[in-house]
């Protein structure tokens, strides 16, 4: 691949490919719809009722639709920063903030990829046990020849690619719409109304919908689609309006396929679904056609929602590494515009993944819970620095007059994802670190090639408290006290 990349002209000086608001827009949904929406109805049947659904639906909703109007606000006031998240991590909080931020997110995307390929498998087990839950010798195997094809084919081109996630996103939100029909007419109102307070399952409401939350911001994962691509926008304020249209798309759905699965079969019922537990459900109701019916779109969602985010994470790398803050080979990119270096790094990170999945309990859960708890940091970062720019607008820079109205969005939305680091637990926070901690080498290699000093007093605090955090989490592990 190297005779590609090295005749290809500087990023620099090729101009990046351009997206309409409809295909940002999709890009959004699409990666937003993904593997989360078909296993939500277990995932919530497992940790609260009805009650507890509303209100973590609530929580979620209104936290999430602040980040949106977040990155609304940023893509507007700060439109000389592209790839979203990272950028604007660095802008508000310095350049080893701004790389975990751009490693974090990029990490996120990589392991949520591995809960597509776990889902697929786990969908086709169903029919062929050898498959499993996703987890076995062969599912691993025939996920990673997915993986590299995929690889393969995103290479080609990224308008090729984002012009087919499009089509895929159309395809995908068919039958989770069908589904949401087809269970509110076959709802048992007496199911319903006994599965309301989750009276079988231990803890407080409080606790109830805290063991939802990491579920909530998976599912919600690409709300920044559009902000990582801003760079290839043909309107700036484009990228605002897409964040907003896809996330008001999706929520609905959402909170739809979780609630209407309280009304066809018993909360414990659900709870012993084997993923996606959406056809399953839908079996339930209607018969075996519904299983079929389910899983096949499942796979169509799935396969496209991994395209729009192999898209993403491979669009972070490239653009730290042209900002210097990433190694400079991960700055190079083909005549298409396709930063291939990234691409083979997000595949190779999520095939390791992958084998590690074969030696987890609970493969999907695990990896949903830790793509959502590696995208906290960027996203806290993310909120923090609208907060910042709010009450310090740099005048310069920061386009328009910052309103009280994007402070108040800008502090709730700080206050929600704090919340959230603090729902996802100290084992997700631990197994964070083992993974951002490493990361600081290429952050030195980066810095090498500047020569410029490697880590300035307050990086240095940083780096200390991330290895630390590091090295608690291999004791733990090794202890056996917490547990993949």
């Amino acid at each position: 691949m190297s005779h590609v990349e090295t005749t290809a002209p500087a990023p620099a000086e090729r101009p990046a490919a351009k997206l309409t608001l409809l295909t940002l827009t999709a890009m959004v949904v699409g990666s937003m719809v993904g593997a989360g929406v078909f296993s939500l109805p277990r995932r919530f049947a497992q940790e609260t009722g009805v009650a507890g659904a509303l209100i973590a639906w609530a929580i979620a909703g209104t936290g999430m639709l602040m980040l949106a109007f977040v990155f609304q606000s940023l893509a507007v006031r700060r439109p000389d920063l592209d790839a979203g998240v990272y950028a604007y991590a660095k802008a508000g909080f310095g350049e080893y903030l701004g790389f975990f931020s751009a490693f974090g997110y990029w990490a996120s995307a990589c392991v949520g990829n591995v809960t597509y390929w776990v889902l697929i498998m786990s969908t086709i087990g169903a029919i062929w046990p050898a498959l499993g839950d996703g987890d076995t010798v062969l599912a691993v195997a025939l996920s990673s020849v997915g993986l590299w094809a995929f690889f393969l084919f995103i290479r080609r081109g990224v308008k090729e690619a984002a012009a087919i996630n499009k089509i895929v996103t159309v395809a995908k939100i068919v039958p989770i719409l069908v589904f949401v029909v087809l269970a509110l007419f076959f709802l048992d109102t007496d199911v319903f109304a006994a599965n309301w307070g989750g009276a079988d399952y231990a803890g407080s409401l409080f606790n109830q919908v805290r063991g939802t939350m990491l579920a909530t911001v998976f599912v919600f994962l690409g709300v920044e689609g559009a902000s990582v691509y801003s760079r290839h926008a043909e309107r700036r304020e484009d990228v605002g309006r897409a964040t907003v249209l896809g996330f008001l798309s999706v929520f609905a759905v959402f909170a739809s396929v979780t609630i209407v699965s309280y009304g066809i079969m018993p909360m414990a019922e659900i709870a012993e679904l084997r993923q996606p537990s959406m056809a399953g459900v839908l079996e339930h109701a209607v018969g075996t056609w519904g299983e079929v019916f389910v899983s096949v779109g499942l796979i169509v969602s799935v396969l496209g929602a991994y395209l729009a985010w192999t898209l993403m994470a491979a669009e972070v790398l490239f653009v730290a590494a042209k900002d210097d803050d990433m190694p400079r080979f991960l700055r190079q990119a083909t005549a298409e515009d396709v930063p291939v270096p990234a691409l083979l790094m997000t595949t190779v990170l999520s095939q390791v993944v992958l084998v590690i999945t074969m030696f987890s309990d609970d493969a999907f859960n695990f990896a949903l819970d830790l793509t959502s708890a590696l995208s906290l940091i960027p996203f806290l970062l993310a909120a923090a620095f609208a907060v910042k720019i709010a009450l310090r607008p740099d005048r310069e820079r920061v386009a328009g007059q910052v309103t009280r109205s994007e402070l108040v969005i800008a502090a709730i939305a700080t206050v929600y994802t704090a919340f959230l680091l603090y729902a996802a637990g100290l084992k997700f926070v631990l197994v964070s670190f083992l993974i951002y901690a490493p990361a600081t080498f290429l952050f030195i290699k980066a810095r090498r090639e500047q020569h410029r000093r490697l880590f300035s007093p307050g990086e240095a605090v940083i780096c200390a408290v991330s290895v630390v955090g590091a090295a608690v989490g291999v004791i733990a592990l090794a202890l056996g006290w917490i547990e993949l």
